[in-house]
């Protein structure tokens, strides 16, 4: 079976893939399915995995932040502890090796 590239992969496929990986390596994930009656331009992803506390906006590779995912990340970034990313297909390697840290920064194998 043939894969597509990795660019290619539509914001949806991306989402379940990090997703995917983050429940592998032990991470507890929330994800809004119907964002409607959310507050806009909250981040796409919750990932947690004591002491960690990650927040992620998945974009596709010509994906840009609205104003309101701008601010949202901002404010995320002046809480002490928080993680916040944005992160894009092309960058699969360098998620996984976030998601792949513990606390300390230590690489964790996979639970």
């Amino acid at each position: 079976m043939r894969t597509l590239p990795r660019l290619s992969l539509s914001e949806k496929a991306f989402s379940q893939q990090v997703v995917d990986l983050a429940r592998l390596l032990g991470f507890k994930v929330y994800r809004t399915w119907l964002s409607v009656r959310s507050p806009s331009g909250f981040p796409d992803l919750v990932l947690v995995r004591p002491p960690r506390l990650i927040f992620a906006e998945l974009k596709s590779e010509r994906g840009r932040l609205t104003e309101a995912q701008e601010a949202w990340l901002e404010l995320l970034r002046q809480v002490p502890g928080v993680e916040v990313y944005v992160w894009k297909p092309s960058e699969w390697e360098a998620i996984v090796a976030v998601l792949s840290r513990d606390g300390q920064g230590a690489a964790v194998s996979s639970r």
